[in-house]
């Protein structure tokens, strides 16, 4: 692409007017010439095309009025050369021959006219006119076209520096999004004797489930982001109950089985997709695929698949993972109690489709393993 001309240089072009006439019978030459002289045309000459190009060389020239058969380099030669190293410069052939060949040849290399041998003056004016105003309309739009397309590559690289600035900008929005909701759930774990390794490897094991089950991929990402709050409700759930090494009791279950509802309750209500995803994961992921659950009995595929898949990453996490009141199970252990309850506890095609991914689970576990505990083997 040329590099677009500024208005002085462009109108510099429009402007030039010298001809150049090329032609080894200097009587031709000298007859050219004065007969574009009075019309206010500045000529010179050139005798061969060796001439030529020295001319060309020192001195901008609107139009070169060639002969076709010249010693040496011919006219057409020539001019097909000088079209192509100076696109602004237009050119008329003149020939003793007056054959449709030469003709046709004369337009192929890019000559604006063709004058034939002997010519009137009126034949000759009109050629130069007519080759100089196309030559200007030429010029204009390649102008106009070179402008458009420096504006448009203007505009479009301030697009893509904004869109870049959009990306990043929504990027770090996410990002202080997903920390504020991790540190928000870690707020509530810490309550409890979970890490804030467990909002990580919750998270994952729910992305790795949604994902394997066919979800769209932005219905993944919500419920990667949205899954830490699952356990939210733990805010509002007293220390002497949360904080229990034994079992509950009837009216503990009872308190503890609040927080289904309480974190729905904090979580609900908002127009963001993310906080309506997390709201469902929070009320839902503690029902059983038998509507053995709580806080509502929902049974089977009438419990959202947010929280079907929430409640096998959490009780996954819960069991491989040490508890106050409870060691860390090895994986093949946990498989084998959570298949005792496939179709009772848990949705059964996505219990399957979950320990389909072994390999992976055990690389999140272990990626995230709490710091200070160390990761049970695959197997005993």
């Amino acid at each position: 692409m040329q590099t677009p001309l500024d208005r002085n240089a462009h109108q510099a072009l429009l402007d030039n007017r010298n001809i150049l006439i090329v032609d080894d019978e200097e009587p031709i030459r000298r007859v050219i010439g004065y007969l574009l002289s009075p019309h206010g045309y500045p000529v010179d000459f050139a005798a061969d095309a060796r001439e030529a190009r020295k001319k060309l060389d020192t001195h901008p020239f609107a139009l070169m009025l060639c002969d076709v058969n010249m010693p040496g380099e011919s006219g057409m030669d020539l001019v097909r050369s000088i079209l192509s190293e100076r696109p602004e410069t237009a050119a008329i052939m003149v020939t003793g021959l007056d054959s449709s060949v030469l003709a046709n040849a004369a337009i192929e290399v890019g000559a604006f006219g063709y004058i034939v041998k002997p010519f009137e003056s009126s034949e000759v004016l009109i050629n130069v006119a007519n080759a100089l105003r196309r030559r200007k309309l030429e010029l204009e739009n390649r102008f106009h076209r070179e402008n458009l397309e420096d504006i448009v590559r203007t505009r479009t690289i301030a697009l893509q520096q904004a869109l870049d600035w959009l990306e990043r900008s929504e990027k770090e929005l996410r990002l202080s999004r997903e920390e504020t909701i991790q540190r928000l759930a870690i707020a509530a774990e810490f309550r409890d004797s979970s890490t804030a390794r467990h909002i990580h490897r919750m998270s994952h094991y729910c992305e790795l489930l949604a994902r394997r089950c066919g979800l769209s991929s932005d219905r993944c990402d919500l419920i990667r982001t949205a899954s830490p709050m699952h356990d939210i409700g733990k805010i509002g759930t007293p220390d002497h109950v949360l904080l229990k090494p034994g079992k509950f009791t009837q009216e503990e279950f009872g308190v503890i089985a609040q927080h289904a509802e309480i974190g729905y309750r904090i979580l609900s209500g908002s127009d963001a997709e993310l906080l309506k995803v997390a709201a469902v994961i929070a009320y839902t992921h503690h029902e059983r695929f038998d509507g053995t659950g709580y806080p509502r009995g929902l049974k089977g595929e009438a419990i959202p698949i947010e929280g079907r898949i929430a409640s096998i990453a959490d009780a996954f996490d819960a069991l491989t993972t040490q508890r106050v009141y409870k060691p860390a199970f090895e994986i093949g252990h946990t498989i084998e109690l959570m298949l005792k309850h496939r179709g009772e506890h848990f949705d059964p095609d996505l219990l399957d489709i979950f320990f389909s991914s072994t390999d992976e689970l055990v690389r999140i576990r272990d990626q995230y393993a709490d710091s200070t505990l160390p990761a049970p083997p695959l197997d005993s």
